[in-house]
């Protein structure tokens, strides 16, 4: 007896039978988020984000760099150079990094991983380091050879931290708030 193989589809339903291959891959998910987050930076010049994902691929802490909580950024300075560095956004603003191990949503972020878009400065490292973060995956390390960056490669070197740079098999990720209304988005009333 011969077995009908054909499938019968109803109007509106998918007919994929099989999984989707251009989705996310965990490290471009994480590092997605960190750029995502720096959105929210309200600096004019750069804007960094992080995220730290625990070994169960589970997010743990985000942040972005801005100004401390409590100080408003209207009166606060955004400049890169001044006469007077006090005058600079550079003695006020956190790091991405700093931020994204002070907004934790676990006990710690030790053995975690941070994937952040620029290679973390000398003092973000250090944050890193006592942390207990294990490994620095970062897109630019556009200030290789500054002073503080030396520093850092040192630093996280000598604890044993690893780092490397994110390879990116796509160069950009479109978020359209309208896809979800497109036909074959979602099929049916259930998710």
């Amino acid at each position: 007896m011969e077995q009908n193989t054909t499938e019968e589809t109803t109007p509106g339903a998918s007919s994929a039978t099989t999984k989707r291959e251009d989705y996310l891959e965990w490290p471009e998910y994480f590092m997605a988020v960190a750029f995502l987050s720096a959105q929210r930076s309200k600096d004019p010049s750069s804007q960094v984000g992080a995220c730290i994902v625990n070994q169960d691929k589970k997010i743990v802490g985000i942040g972005y760099n801005g100004m401390p909580n409590g100080c408003d950024d209207d009166l606060m300075p955004w400049a890169r150079t001044a006469d007077d560095n006090l005058d600079t956004k550079y003695p006020y603003v956190c790091h991405a990094e700093l931020n994204a191990i002070m907004n934790k949503n676990s006990a710690d972020v030790k053995d975690c991983t941070i994937y952040v878009a620029l290679f973390p400065c000398n003092e973000c490292a250090k944050l890193i380091i006592q942390a207990g973060i294990k490994e620095v995956v970062y897109l630019s390390d556009k200030y290789h050879d500054a002073p503080m960056m030396k520093a850092s490669r040192r630093l996280l070197g000598l604890a044993g931290i690893e780092f490397k740079e994110f390879k990116p098999k796509r160069t950009t990720i479109t978020i359209d708030f309208n896809s979800i209304n497109q036909p074959g988005t979602l099929d049916g009333p259930t998710r």
